[in-house]
C-alpha cells in the first residue's frame, strides 16, 4: 500500500474534456499521473464511484466549496479519482459543476487503485473492484499526507481535513 514519502504510481488516468483548450482536445484525454503531478501540489481524493450517495452529496461538493481556500493554502490542482470511465466522470463533473476547480480523473481499469494498494472489493454488491475512499496531499509527485477511510466511513478524507493539512505543510 502507498505510504507517505512514496511517489505516485506511474500509470495513466483519463480525463473527459468538454471544451477544447491549450493542449487538450475534446473527449477523453490521457493524464500520465507522474508527469501531470510534477512540480505541483495536488489535493488528490479518491471515491468508490461517481454518482454514489456519499460521493455526490458530501465528498466531491466539499472540495468544490473549499477550492479557493485550498488554492490559498498552496494547492495547485484538486484531483478526484474514481474507478469509472472518462465519460461517466465527465457526466458527473457536469452534474456537480466541477469545471475549473476539480479535475475528474477516470481510473477505468482500476490500475491506479491497484498500484496504490487502495482497492475496495465490491463485487458481491455488483460494483466490482473499486477504489477505497481516501485523500492525500502530493508535492512534486510525492505523497506528503494520506487519509484512508475505514469501510463505509467518511471522516478523514474530506476537504476540511486536507485543507488543514495543506496549511500545515506551507
Amino acid at each position: 500500500m502507498i505510504q507517505i514519502g512514496d511517489m505516485l504510481p506511474d500509470v495513466t488516468l483519463m480525463e473527459y474534456i468538454e471544451t477544447e483548450g491549450q493542449g487538450c482536445s475534446i473527449g477523453p484525454n490521457p493524464v500520465p499521473v507522474r508527469a501531470a503531478a510534477a512540480g505541483k501540489t495536488i489535493a488528490l481524493f479518491a471515491v468508490p464511484g461517481a454518482f454514489t450517495p456519499t460521493c455526490s452529496a458530501q465528498h466531491l461538493p466539499g472540495y468544490i466549496e473549499r477550492y479557493d481556500e485550498l488554492r490559498a493554502a498552496g494547492v495547485d490542482e484538486i484531483w478526484c479519482v474514481s474507478v469509472n470511465d472518462a465519460f461517466v466522470m465527465g457526466a458527473w463533473a457536469r452534474d456537480q459543476g466541477t469545471a475549473g476547480k476539480v479535475r475528474m480523473l477516470a481510473d477505468g481499469s482500476a490500475q491506479f487503485a491497484q498500484a496504490t494498494g487502495l482497492t475496495l472489493d465490491l463485487k458481491e454488491r455488483g460494483l466490482g473492484l473499486r477504489s477505497n475512499r481516501y485523500s492525500m496531499l502530493v508535492q512534486d509527485g510525492v505523497v506528503k499526507t494520506l487519509n484512508i477511510e475505514g469501510p463505509g466511513q467518511f471522516e478523514v478524507s474530506d476537504a476540511d481535513t486536507l485543507l488543514a493539512q495543506a496549511r500545515q505543510l506551507r
